[in-house]
């Protein structure tokens, strides 16, 4: 798992898929609240006047001289929850983005929100 302060290192470079389609941007990261580990990432996608941030985990992501690529298709990733480019993930809205990827969502015992923006 690539660690929270190095993909941060990466933001502004390019996201590409596993066939090396370039998705978007590296906008932000988010860890889990557990363990402060990189989980997602938010990538800048769409058109220049409508750009928005969706969803990828960082699962089997690889870092290369100015790109990373993560493990799930460019179309899939496209059609992945998504935020504005000035919002933060709701608590309300992390269930959706994990179901969107088939990965279990579990809260923490507390009932507070499983992921942070860094």
């Amino acid at each position: 798992m690539i660690g929270a302060a190095d993909i941060r290192e990466w933001r502004g470079h390019a996201v590409v898929d596993e066939a090396d389609h370039r998705i978007g941007t590296l906008e932000s990261v988010y860890v889990e609240t557990a363990s402060d580990q990189a989980f997602f990432a938010t990538v800048t996608v769409g058109l220049p006047t409508r750009h928005r941030l969706v969803f990828v985990p960082l699962d089997d992501a690889v870092v290369g001289p100015g790109y990373v690529r993560v493990a799930f298709p460019k179309a899939l990733v496209k059609q992945a929850p998504s935020i504005g480019t000035d919002d933060v993930l709701p608590a309300e809205d992390e269930p959706a983005v994990f179901a969107h990827y088939s990965l279990e969502y579990t809260p923490g015992a507390g009932g507070e929100r499983r992921l942070a923006r860094r």
